[in-house]
């Protein structure tokens, strides 16, 4: 039998899908063909394969070649099939050993020269050989250590074919080369953030402590220096530390857009796009293959649009989806890439265009239809999926001068947010949600966790008057519980109302 089968990896959104990697001989005019949906890139794997088997001395049989990649359904592209590619094709001409390489999965680019090149997304392809039951890949060197991140299958590392073909029982010798390395990663020693760094903005801080527990979007208006992107970025700090699933999830959308993976990070990310960014930026896209945008890579982490009336409209209000349903959808002509998107969302703006509208002591000269044409640039459907509004003062010179640092550190909120977040986690622990921020507010608003008429009654009251719509009614409840975990309590009292509906609206009992 002419027909020789191995295995490589094809990866749609941050999901692997084994491909089968068919090479057959037939006695006609001598050819090498790749069928079964393969992308331009992948199409020119037929001359990579060419050069890098005859550099590591090897001979592909002088036949019509076909290799076929099977489901042909299942679009492909990239260069990482080369080295399934390349064996099965040595393995057809009886160079390698065919039962060797069918229970083997090959991950990797060819150079011409036939050193193995690294490729993005090995992280998640190893996962789905794993998953599939193989025991065996094969990655480039330059993947090892992320390829190693995947317990339960053997990974061998190779810096170049020759390497390959003798470990499938070629007879030939390994060319003494240099294995091509990953880019140096661009590690600046980033400055330590610690929350006492922030001063005197107490009720800033208090709102920002009750986000990180309960899992709550947040928006931060105020003039420039009033210190909203120095909380922004002090948020992460006091977050959970992510779990070994939730880490390699991470890890697992970093290595798709090819930023090495060493190591697993339980550091919740945090993303910061420019307001310039677009729409395809934000949620990701590419026309002939997917690319993650912003709001994949902030997965389990948190997404910090500075200046966000800056954004545009459009851009914004892609966002929506997302924050409901916690994934996006790329549909592109052909195919169709799921990516996760649990994120946490921080909004920073002005009051106005020039930043001084409302300050003391500080002119505004923005006209008043500049002003509201500002406000409205975050939509009302997008600032009703907002839990928390939170308006943020500049500090006077006599608190910024006091050398007193503020209460609680980062050490602290983390303790706090940890305790509130298992109080909420073992309330939760019979349903699918951990956090208060999931939970559907039908569960708040009926059964067991409906609160007593006298402790909703101001609620209700902004609900009958219109200031709240009944998403907002919810994320007030959530917040409300949010405040009775950080208290200690079992269950929200009037005065976490309170608060909570001061947090959502700024309105007062």
């Amino acid at each position: 039998m002419s027909t020789t089968r191995t295995w490589a990896v094809a990866i749609t959104g941050v999901d692997g899908h084994l491909v089968e990697v068919e090479a057959d001989l037939s006695n006609q005019t001598p050819d090498f063909k790749i069928i079964g949906l393969p992308d331009k890139s992948l199409g020119e794997a037929v001359q990579r394969v060419h050069n890098a088997c005859k550099n590591a001395g090897l001979d592909l049989p002088r036949r019509r070649l076909t290799v076929n990649l099977s489901p042909a359904s299942l679009p492909k592209h990239g260069s990482s099939f080369d080295v399934a590619i390349a064996v099965a094709a040595l393995a057809a001409g009886d160079a390698v050993s065919r039962r060797s390489i069918r229970d083997t999965v090959h991950i990797g680019e060819l150079g011409l020269d036939g050193r193995l090149r690294p490729v993005p997304g090995v992280l998640p392809a190893v996962f789905a050989a794993a998953r599939a039951g193989f025991e065996r890949v094969i990655v480039p060197r330059a993947n090892e250590t992320e390829a190693r991140l995947v317990p339960g299958i053997e990974v061998r590392a190779a810096g170049s074919l020759a390497e390959v073909a003798v470990w499938h029982g070629a007879e030939i010798e390994i060319p003494d080369f240099t294995p091509v390395e990953n880019p140096p990663a661009n590690e600046d020693a980033a400055e330590p953030l610690d929350l006492s760094d922030v001063v005197g903005q107490e009720s800033a801080v208090e709102a920002l402590v009750v986000a990180a527990a309960g899992g709550h979007h947040l928006l931060l208006s105020g003039p420039p220096g009033a210190g909203k992107t120095m909380l922004a970025r002090r948020l992460p700090g006091i977050l959970p530390a992510l779990t070994e699933e939730e880490a390699l999830e991470v890890a697992s959308i970093r290595s798709l857009t090819g930023e090495p993976v060493s190591a697993l990070d339980a550091t919740p990310p945090i993303e910061t796009p420019h307001h310039s960014a677009s729409v395809a930026a934000l949620v990701g896209g590419g026309s002939k293959v997917a690319r993650p945008g912003a709001i994949v890579r902030a997965h389990r982490g948190i997404l910090f649009l500075d200046e966000a009336a800056e954004f545009s409209r459009i851009a914004l209000d892609a966002l929506r989806q997302p924050l409901e349903s916690g994934q996006i959808e790329v549909s592109r002509a052909g195919f169709t890439a799921r990516y996760p998107a649990r994120f946490q969302l921080v909004l920073a703006m002005n009051p106005c265009p020039c930043g001084n509208y409302g300050v003391r002591g500080a002119e505004c000269m923005c006209p008043p239809a500049s002003i509201r044409r500002y406000a409205t640039r975050l939509s009302g459907p997008l600032r009703d999926r907002v839990d928390i509004e939170l308006q943020v003062a500049r500090v006077a010179a006599s608190r910024a001068t006091s050398g007193t640092r503020s209460e609680p550190d980062t050490a602290t909120g983390r303790k706090m947010v940890a305790v509130a977040r298992g109080r909420a986690a073992e309330r939760w622990s019979r349903t699918p949600w951990s956090r208060n921020a999931d939970v559907p507010g039908t569960w708040l608003r009926q059964g067991e966790f409906r609160l007593d008429g006298a402790v909703r009654a101001p609620l209700d009251r902004a609900l009958e008057r219109g200031v709240l719509t009944l998403r907002g009614y919810d994320r007030v409840l959530r917040i409300a519980w949010t405040m009775a975990d950080l208290a200690g309590r079992d269950r929200p009292v009037a005065d976490d109302i309170g608060r909570a509906l001061h947090l959502k609206r700024g309105m007062a009992l």
